[in-house]
Protein backbone atom coordinates (compact mmCIF):
# COMPACT_ATOMS: atom_id res chain seq x y z
CA UNK A 1 0.00 0.00 0.00
CA UNK A 2 1.03 3.68 -0.88
CA UNK A 3 1.08 6.59 1.24
CA UNK A 4 0.28 4.60 4.28
CA UNK A 5 -1.45 6.36 7.19
CA UNK A 6 -2.09 4.97 10.78
CA UNK A 7 -5.67 6.11 10.34
CA UNK A 8 -6.03 4.18 7.21
CA UNK A 9 -3.92 0.77 7.93
CA UNK A 10 -6.11 0.41 11.25
CA UNK A 11 -9.61 0.30 8.81
CA UNK A 12 -7.77 -2.17 6.61
CA UNK A 13 -6.27 -4.73 9.26
CA UNK A 14 -9.69 -3.77 10.97
CA UNK A 15 -11.77 -5.27 8.31
CA UNK A 16 -9.39 -7.95 7.61
CA UNK A 17 -6.77 -8.85 9.95
CA UNK A 18 -4.16 -10.45 7.60
CA UNK A 19 -3.66 -7.49 5.67
CA UNK A 20 -0.92 -6.43 8.83
CA UNK A 21 1.74 -8.43 6.14
CA UNK A 22 0.94 -5.34 3.79
CA UNK A 23 1.46 -2.76 6.52
CA UNK A 24 5.37 -1.17 5.94
CA UNK A 25 5.37 1.09 9.53
CA UNK A 26 3.41 -1.32 12.44
CA UNK A 27 2.58 0.62 15.24
CA UNK A 28 1.73 -0.88 18.58
CA UNK A 29 -2.00 0.50 17.74
CA UNK A 30 -2.29 -1.40 14.17
CA UNK A 31 -0.96 -4.63 15.38
CA UNK A 32 -3.29 -4.88 18.57
CA UNK A 33 -6.26 -4.17 16.05
CA UNK A 34 -4.95 -6.83 13.51
CA UNK A 35 -4.28 -9.60 16.34
CA UNK A 36 -7.98 -8.58 17.96
CA UNK A 37 -9.50 -8.96 14.65
CA UNK A 38 -7.52 -12.11 13.30
CA UNK A 39 -5.19 -14.18 16.00
CA UNK A 40 -3.38 -15.67 13.17
CA UNK A 41 -2.33 -12.07 11.87
CA UNK A 42 0.24 -12.25 14.99
CA UNK A 43 2.48 -14.02 12.06
CA UNK A 44 3.14 -10.57 10.08
CA UNK A 45 3.88 -8.67 13.52
CA UNK A 46 7.58 -8.06 13.48
CA UNK A 47 7.83 -7.62 17.03
CA UNK A 48 5.11 -8.51 19.43
CA UNK A 49 4.79 -7.64 22.89
CA UNK A 50 3.00 -9.72 25.41
CA UNK A 51 -0.40 -8.18 25.14
CA UNK A 52 -0.62 -8.47 21.12
CA UNK A 53 0.30 -12.62 21.71
CA UNK A 54 -2.50 -12.36 24.43
CA UNK A 55 -4.93 -10.85 22.74
CA UNK A 56 -3.75 -12.90 19.49
CA UNK A 57 -4.34 -16.09 21.71
CA UNK A 58 -8.14 -14.94 23.50
CA UNK A 59 -9.25 -14.85 19.54
CA UNK A 60 -7.62 -17.89 17.96
CA UNK A 61 -5.28 -20.47 20.28
CA UNK A 62 -3.88 -21.54 16.96
CA UNK A 63 -1.61 -17.90 16.92
CA UNK A 64 0.37 -20.10 19.92
CA UNK A 65 2.63 -21.25 17.26
CA UNK A 66 3.68 -17.45 16.22
CA UNK A 67 4.84 -16.94 20.01
CA UNK A 68 8.59 -16.87 20.32
CA UNK A 69 8.73 -19.23 23.19
CA UNK A 70 11.86 -18.27 24.74
CA UNK A 71 10.58 -14.41 25.11
CA UNK A 72 7.45 -15.53 26.24
CA UNK A 73 7.73 -19.10 28.11
CA UNK A 74 5.49 -18.38 31.07
CA UNK A 75 2.68 -17.30 28.25
CA UNK A 76 3.12 -20.02 26.48
CA UNK A 77 3.34 -22.70 28.76
CA UNK A 78 -0.17 -20.92 29.48
CA UNK A 79 -1.99 -21.92 26.67
CA UNK A 80 -0.38 -24.69 24.94
CA UNK A 81 -2.54 -27.08 27.39
CA UNK A 82 -6.08 -25.02 25.87
CA UNK A 83 -5.35 -26.58 22.52
CA UNK A 84 -7.09 -29.56 21.26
Amino acid sequence: MKNQTEEMCLIVVKQYGENLRYVKNQTEKICLEAVKQNGLSLQYVHNPTEVMCIDALNQNLDSIQYIDIQKYPELYEKYVFMIK
